[in-house]
């Protein structure tokens, strides 16, 4: 009889399960932990999202709140780190939706300051131009490029995300690409 070998335990997934167990008991010292665990990945979503640092800021902090009332209701199913990117992407979403209805639309371009070398101005400029585009994309083909590329997330971590299959995450990608093109 041949031995199998056991899977490798991921040892930072382990630990943020443990803190996750705590933190649905009441730990408060274990929730702090997650969201000093996951706020840059927080707030680097909520930037690339809406393309404003204020904004950003602002989606992080009411995600911080969310999670502190969802924690509850987080089952395991999928990564905790695909859990908080779905809450945040729903915050962006909410956030441009409560913007539109009031007539505001946040600036698409970064802040360029002027002491910066100008080729570093330009590549910035360009930069800010092609995520102002991205963001104009349908949602689904916004989301899907934007964890793929920005994210650098593979298809089928974006399609857990998404709650989609990987090949729909392709598609959105492939259309978005013709959609840019004609954009930019």
């Amino acid at each position: 009889m041949g031995l199998t070998a056991a899977a490798p335990i991921d040892p930072t997934a382990a630990i943020t399960r443990a803190l996750v167990v705590r933190a649905q008991n009441g730990d408060a010292a274990a929730f702090g932990e997650l969201l000093e665990d996951h706020y840059d990945l927080i707030h680097r979503t909520a930037w690339k999202w809406c393309g404003n640092r204020t904004d950003a800021e602002d989606i992080a902090q009411d995600v911080c709140v969310k999670l502190g009332s969802a924690i509850a209701g987080f089952d395991g199913r999928s990564a905790f780190s695909s859990w908080v990117y779905r809450i945040t992407l729903n915050a962006v979403r909410d956030m441009q939706r409560a913007s539109s209805r009031r007539g505001k639309y946040a600036s698409a371009f970064a802040e360029v300051s002027p002491e910066d070398h100008p080729a570093d101005q330009e590549e910035a400029a360009t930069n800010n131009q092609l995520w102002a585009a991205v963001r104009q994309l349908p949602e689904k083909q916004r989301d899907a490029v934007l964890l793929v590329y920005a994210e650098e997330l593979s298809h089928a971590a974006a399609a857990d995300i998404m709650g989609i299959k990987e090949a729909t995450v392709s598609f959105h990608v492939h259309e978005a690409r013709k959609t840019l093109r004609g954009l930019l």
